[in-house]
């Protein structure tokens, strides 16, 4: 029924009472967790005998077709999770649920909650109310606010390997055009020090979410690179298109670079201001 064992031992710990509050989840495919966690809910909830082809009671269908209740499912709104998601949420979860045993909350791309709606978010986990549960999802953990991880039990599940294209769920051609520019942009780095390089990306691209692929696809340049140098098993064909030649130190530290931009993005700082500082910090590394 799952796509990933994890969610097996999830059922388990319910059975055992051993559920926690929240749930921090990293994964490579954030709709196929999603359906997994609907999947979960629905054993946990259902108020039969579960199985695959119940049609006793119409809570599994309301999961499906997300109107149930109890189950809210937050998605960024533009660029970001909005405050007044969370509060909105706080308000709808103010009392018991009717059909299920659970209030639950799944904030899908949870690295996009802004500041203001991540502290929001951070007061409804720091005590958290019997009968509520939550999953945050995310692709890179290592952008949610450390206050928020800490208060949640962490999972990583991934799924049979998917491209970084199809990741992006991108076109062939978009893929193959940001690639070609992300090769220009990163040279002129290393080799110029006009700061206007950011112009390099914005004369092609105005659109948020074209630079923030981009970006995500620069992280997963030297983070395959870092593989490479760690002597673990790497994506060839995508560091066939770049030449890096740069130690394990120098990689982490640009790495934790690219960690930030991806958050400042996720935060709606301006592009250009983001642009600026990733060239200026990556240029410090290589003088």
């Amino acid at each position: 029924m799952f796509a990933s064992s994890i969610f097996n031992d999830l059922v388990t710990k319910f059975h055992e009472n051993k559920l926690a509050h929240a749930y921090l989840i990293e994964t490579n495919n954030l709709d196929q967790a999603l359906i997994d966690i609907k999947n979960f809910l629905k054993i946990i909830n259902c108020p039969e005998n579960y199985n695959n082809d119940c049609t006793k009671c119409n809570l599994c269908n309301l999961i499906n077709i997300n109107n149930l209740p109890s189950i809210k499912v937050i998605e960024p709104d533009g660029t970001s999770i909005k405050k007044k998601d969370i509060i909105a949420l706080k308000e709808d979860f103010s009392s018991r649920p009717l059909y299920s045993k659970y209030n639950v909350y799944i904030i899908k791309n949870a690295d996009k909650l802004n500041a203001s709606s991540a502290n929001s978010m951070l007061k409804f986990i720091e005590e958290p109310t019997p009968g509520i549960l939550g999953f945050f999802l995310t692709n890179n953990k290592d952008i949610i606010i450390d206050t928020i991880k800490s208060r949640c039990e962490s999972y990583t599940v991934n799924y049979e390997y998917k491209t970084l294209q199809d990741s992006l769920n991108i076109t062939n051609e978009q893929y193959q055009n940001y690639l070609n520019l992300i090769k220009n942009y990163l040279n002129y780095i290393n080799t110029s020090k006009l700061i206007t390089n950011k112009n390099i990306i914005l004369k092609e691209y105005t659109e948020r979410q074209d630079i923030e692929n981009i970006f995500k696809i620069i992280y997963a340049i030297y983070y395959q690179s870092f593989l490479k140098v760690n002597h673990e098993p790497y994506d060839e064909t995508l560091l066939n298109e770049f030449s890096l030649n740069e130690n394990k130190n120098k990689i982490e530290q640009k790495l934790k670079i690219i960690t930030k931009i991806l958050t400042n993005m996720s935060y709606n700082v301006s592009i250009e201001l983001i642009l600026d500082k990733f060239v200026l910090e990556m240029r410090g590394l290589n003088e």
